[in-house]
């Protein structure tokens, strides 16, 4: 994941809602049901950081807040880069802050 270009996670981001999380011991499962994609969250930690990015400001500020360690924020931000690619997750539009 580390070699895929990155994105820019700026801002506020969410769980599009069109995706259904399913806790596992892994982590969770991430199913789409616009794409029929189904994704893996790879540890409990990534689900937590999945479920607070829309009380966050910013995708790093939910990694802080679900205690992801500084040296671990780049593989985070990897995971969540793909999770936007794939979209999993969804920028806040500006219209919904405000609401």
């Amino acid at each position: 994941m580390n070699g895929a270009p990155q994105m820019s996670l700026d801002g506020r981001w969410r769980l599009n809602p069109q995706v259904a999380l399913r806790p596992e011991r892994f982590g969770a499962l991430a199913y789409h049901f616009g794409s029929r994609r189904l994704s893996f969250l790879k540890s409990p930690r990534l689900l937590e950081v999945v479920r607070g990015l829309e009380a966050a400001p910013d995708p790093i500020a939910a990694c802080r807040a679900a205690g992801v360690a500084e040296a671990e924020l780049p593989n985070y931000r990897s995971a969540l880069a793909t999770l936007a690619r794939t979209d999993m997750i969804v920028p806040v539009e500006p219209q919904e802050v405000a609401a």
